[in-house]
């Protein structure tokens, strides 16, 4: 079959390669779109360590089941379906009590880092395990099933703070995952939302997608014009979707005494925390790992239109171009959201 391999930091070979071998509870699938993922553009240089070369990157995907394994029951050949990125035991404590996001035996469809490989969906084929399999609810392309993982990421943040009916909400970063965060927040009841971003382009999306009002971070004044947006002592509700200081800093001061804030980007390992002011303003924050059992919900979100990806989508392209498209993403390019790759 043919995939996009990463080879080398920032170098991908693209060619034949063995199609997967199926265990007995996996499945084929021959993916029709698979998108690329923040977490591949930092990936791809060796920076995090985690696509160690070489490795078939790629779990933003959708597709059609070409093969069942020998144990696989209640699916056929020819269904449409998106999968989860990750795989979990389903036995350990976390799994059984519905956090499988954080089961301690976790892998990552396309990931490649120090305790484990696992080649993903750059490729014509990819064997999946079959729990991790959801059906694509009629009429929706595989272009926008392919946003399953990160609407549910969107998704599964938003249920961490638990918006009531009317709650305002401050959204501090408008890439893909924070504009997903603000469509997540309007369809969970939030009446009002404030986006915050250095790009004015992605400032006006936001708006079109549901935010009421928006400011540009970079305003000597952002946290001023926050706060006069919010009124009173500040947001319901703070989302955090960068992972840096000062962003981190200006969720936390967005929201009023006993507020919440979701902490969802980690750009930076460590930041500066405002320690003082969450405790003394008993802020509650919540931190956001991936999704857990969100995934229907997601599919289901994109086909009634709740949630709107195609805006998102800045360009469709060949897995056999796809060493220009990460360049170009890698580059910053601030004008791109989501590319989708073809087989």
């Amino acid at each position: 079959m043919k995939a996009l391999t990463l080879t080398a930091p920032s170098q991908f070979t693209y060619g034949d390669v063995p199609q997967p071998d199926l265990a007995p509870d996996e499945v084929l699938v021959a993916v029709q779109a698979c998108g690329i993922c923040g977490s591949d553009i930092h990936g791809m240089d060796g920076s995090s360590g985690r696509r160690i070369p070489p490795i078939i990157m790629g779990h933003e995907a959708s597709g059609i089941i070409a093969q069942l394994g020998s144990a696989v029951t209640g699916w056929n050949a020819g269904d449409r379906v998106a999968f989860d990125s990750m795989i979990y035991c389903g036995l350990c404590e976390s799994c059984l009590s519905g956090h499988t996001n954080l089961c301690p035996d976790r892998k990552i469809i396309g990931v490649s880092c120090p305790d484990y490989r696992r080649h993903g969906a750059f490729a014509e084929y990819v064997a999946i395990p079959r729990h991790l399999l959801v059906p694509l609810p009629a009429g929706l392309s595989f272009e926008e099933a392919a946003f399953g993982e990160p609407v549910g990421v969107a998704l599964h943040a938003v249920n961490l703070v638990k918006p009531a009916q009317g709650d305002t909400a401050v959204v501090v970063g408008a890439g893909l995952i924070g504009l997903l965060v603000i469509q997540a927040l309007k369809r969970a009841g939030c009446a009002r939302i404030l986006a915050v971003d250095l790009d004015e382009k992605r400032l006006a999306l936001a708006q079109e997608l549901g935010a009421e009002s928006s400011v540009k971070a970079s305003a000597p004044d952002a946290l001023q014009q926050v706060r006069a947006w919010a009124g009173g002592d500040g947001a319901d509700i703070a989302m955090e979707v960068v992972g840096i200081s000062p962003t981190i800093q200006l969720a936390v001061r967005s929201v009023r005494k006993g507020g919440k804030v979701g902490a969802v980007g980690n750009l930076k390992a460590v930041v500066e925390f405002p320690l003082q002011e969450v405790v003394t303003r008993e802020i509650t924050v919540y931190g956001s790992c991936a999704s857990s059992g969100e995934y229907t919900e997601a599919l289901q979100a994109v086909a009634d239109g709740s949630i709107r990806v195609t805006p998102l989508i800045s360009a469709k392209a060949s897995i056999a171009d796809g060493q220009a498209w990460f360049d170009k993403l890698h580059g910053s390019a601030g004008d791109l959201l989501k590319v989708i790759l073809h087989p």
